[in-house]
């Protein structure tokens, strides 16, 4: 689906209009929340972390979205096209994670920077979602064929799981969560965007099944060994989460 724009003749394509529109205001919803709430890391560094998480999401999404089928990015006739074609949301969060921290370390700072861009990714990834809904099966964002009631045709005569659909929801669920435990408690700092990769991460790391992916004999695909790589990063606040959630809330004293 293409939207023309202001009658001119110029039209774009749902997905990246979408997308762009998710960019905008997920950027200018940071920056308002920045200006409203305190920022434990000073302006420079700051900067530079913006700069660390952008770069790293442009390329490990692109990555591993590329590695998602590796005998077809292979087997490619024009590889860098394929690379650059090709991307995911899990490698760009992960991605950006790792540059992140590569980054502080040089920084040497130890503040936890996510907390702020937690909302913000949220808000570009609903809004982004729905472009890819929008596309049906011209994005590979859908579902294999279900009989559920709820199941849809997404542009090619089969009903299918509306996996963009799901995770919309699933975001919205996971916002409005965040937003009444942070009513209730003051999370640590870093928690927030902990809670957040941690949700996604089994979020993904699931909907995967119902999705016509690449799967290795193992029976999981690329997403998935990149889901329970950054879950095993975030092992300590699963175990927290699970058993001691207190240890993860500010206590007055």
């Amino acid at each position: 689906m293409s939207y023309s724009l202001f009658g001119s003749g110029f039209s774009m394509k749902a997905h990246l209009f979408f997308e762009t529109v998710a960019f905008f205001a997920g950027y200018r919803y940071f920056v308002y929340l920045r200006k409203t709430k305190s920022d434990p890391i000073p302006e420079t560094k700051r900067i530079w972390i913006i700069i660390a998480a952008a770069f790293g999401a442009f390329f490990f999404s692109r990555l591993l979205g590329s590695l998602e089928d590796p005998i077809q990015f292979a087997n490619s006739p024009t590889p860098i096209l394929y690379f650059y074609a090709n991307k995911t949301i899990v490698g760009g969060l992960l991605g950006g994670l790792l540059t992140v921290e590569i980054t502080k370390k040089i920084l040497h700072e130890k503040s936890s920077s996510g907390d702020l861009f937690t909302y913000p990714l949220i808000l570009a990834m609903i809004i982004g979602r729905i472009g890819c809904f929008m596309a049906g099966v011209s994005e590979p964002t859908y579902g294999i064929a279900s009989s559920l009631p709820w199941a849809m045709d997404l542009g090619d005569g089969v009903l299918r799981h509306p996996v963009a659909l799901y995770e919309i929801v699933f975001l919205m669920a996971l916002w409005i969560s965040l937003v009444q435990i942070e009513k209730g408690v003051t999370l640590a700092n870093g928690v927030r965007f902990k809670i957040f990769m941690i949700g996604y991460l089994i979020f993904r790391l699931l909907i995967e099944w119902i999705k016509p992916a690449h799967f290795f004999p193992i029976g999981i695909t690329t997403i998935q060994i990149a889901c329970l790589a950054g879950l095993f990063y975030y092992y300590k606040t699963v175990y927290f989460l699970a058993l001691k959630p207190s240890n993860l809330v500010v206590h007055e004293s």
